[in-house]
């Protein structure tokens, strides 16, 4: 009976070894068709930078996507939550279904980066003669997510399980009075059929070193939730307010209570929050106080039962505050998107990968962002897992980097070899866990 035990124990071990052995020899093809699809990417990107689309108008880019898709063989389907494509990539083996997400919008920026590739294109935004600047470089995740798409084509038949790769518009949000973005990808079962047993995404970050790639466990980037509060008062001549109910001057209350909220209504040791009027609009003449003022913003929580919490100081306040001064307020509050939660257990298992990617001293857990993402929407249905890729040339100053959602925004086409290589490497070692 030992002996017997010893030669199967001697017989696994070694088909464990030629296993380890395939595993070696596949990443090593999946290193030489990175290489070789990298300047494709570059082209892709600087194609898709200079001709940027907003979200749920990504007509052209969509129609590079799906065409490229094609050509590798896949099975796609164009139209999905308006623009969206999505592939589907059937290995030779069985196995687990792996998905992949990459955003496509543009932003209305007028851009002001002196490149050969800056986009000159103008748009229509609600409304808004605007231009058109990829300016958060959703543009990179594309370029890469089709350069992933080619290198895992390339060894089909030696993937265990499914890839589906998906395209999705409208991250940055879709028009006025339009749905769209990760949660009508998910509204119309872009995780299903085949079901999606886990899903990976990325973002390239303006102010990273290029190779460097930074991740957090748990809770990574806030919910993202829009309020709109109006302020009804009594309008008056500007010579005699005592005659009026001034909703300017009420307004401006409300927006130091709501930062009270912040600083000593919330427990920050616990997680961040931040609350931040954007846009106000009242009166229509110097001299005249008017019958009502709108207050527009938006509120960051990355903790479930502190957004709800918050969510109810923010209305009392505003409510209070106005009726104290004999006005009166309503306040709306809209989800635009979750917390960015990464599954704790699935990050443990795939840091491995995200080093053999980019080296280990250039894989470093970070503090939670309180920047949002609809990629959320994703792990409401598999466990998920979110990070950031560096895109700032070697050198930089990080402090001096220009910031995403403005017009001098910059990221260093070099830095999308490591991504496409962190996006492979996940696919391969996820297959391959036992």
């Amino acid at each position: 009976m030992r002996i017997f035990t010893i030669i199967l124990s001697t017989f696994l071990f070694t088909i464990h070894l030629s296993a380890q052995k395939d595993i070696v020899k596949l990443k090593e093809k999946i290193t030489i068709a990175i290489n070789r699809v990298e300047s494709k990417c570059v082209a892709w990107r600087k194609q898709i930078h200079q001709y940027p689309e907003l979200g749920n108008r990504e007509f052209a880019t969509a129609k590079l996507i799906a065409e490229h898709l094609k050509r590798l063989g896949l099975e796609v389907k164009e139209g999905v939550a308006k623009t969206g494509v999505v592939a589907t990539l059937q290995g030779g083996k069985p196995g687990p279904c792996i998905g992949l997400r990459a955003d496509m919008d543009a932003l209305p920026i007028v851009e002001k980066v002196n490149v050969s590739f800056a986009s000159k294109e103008r748009s229509v935004y609600n409304g808004q003669d605007v231009g058109v600047m990829h300016a958060c470089g959703h543009d990179t995740h594309v370029a890469m997510l089709m350069s992933v798409a080619e290198v895992l084509s390339g060894i089909k038949e030696e993937l265990k399980g499914t890839v589906k790769f998906i395209f999705q518009p409208a991250e940055e949000g879709p028009p006025e009075g339009e749905q769209g973005g990760a949660e009508l990808m998910v509204a119309e079962a872009v995780m299903d059929n085949p079901k999606v047993n886990v899903i990976f995404g990325l973002h390239i970050e303006s102010n990273i070193e290029v190779g460097q790639i930074q991740y957090k466990p748990g809770s990574f980037m806030a919910a993202s939730d829009w309020f709109h509060i109006v302020v009804k008062g009594k309008g008056s001549h500007g010579s005699q307010p005592w005659l009026g109910i001034d909703p300017i001057a009420i307004s401006a209350q409300i927006i130091e209570g709501l930062q009270m909220i912040v600083s000593r209504q919330s427990e920050l040791t616990k997680a961040p929050v931040v609350i931040t009027v954007g846009k106000i609009h009242s009166g229509v003449r110097n001299n005249i106080i008017p019958d009502e003022c709108i207050l527009d913003g938006t509120i960051r929580t990355l903790d479930s039962k502190m957004q709800q919490d918050v969510h109810a100081r923010i209305k009392h306040t505003a409510t209070t505050i106005a009726e104290a001064g004999g006005a009166t307020a309503t306040v709306n509050i809209d989800t635009k998107t979750l917390v960015t939660y990464n599954t704790p257990e699935l990050v443990k298992k795939m840091i491995p990968s995200l080093q053999s990617a980019a080296g280990a001293n250039n894989v470093t857990e970070r503090e939670w962002v309180t920047g949002a993402e609809d990629f959320s929407y994703y792990g409401t249905k598999a466990p998920s897992f979110f990070f950031y890729l560096g895109g700032m040339p070697k050198g930089n100053d990080p402090k001096k980097a220009p910031p995403h959602h403005t017009a001098e925004f910059f990221v260093d086409d070099a830095g999308m070899k490591t991504g496409i290589k962190a996006f492979c490497l996940l696919v391969i070692d996820y297959m391959n866990m036992k």
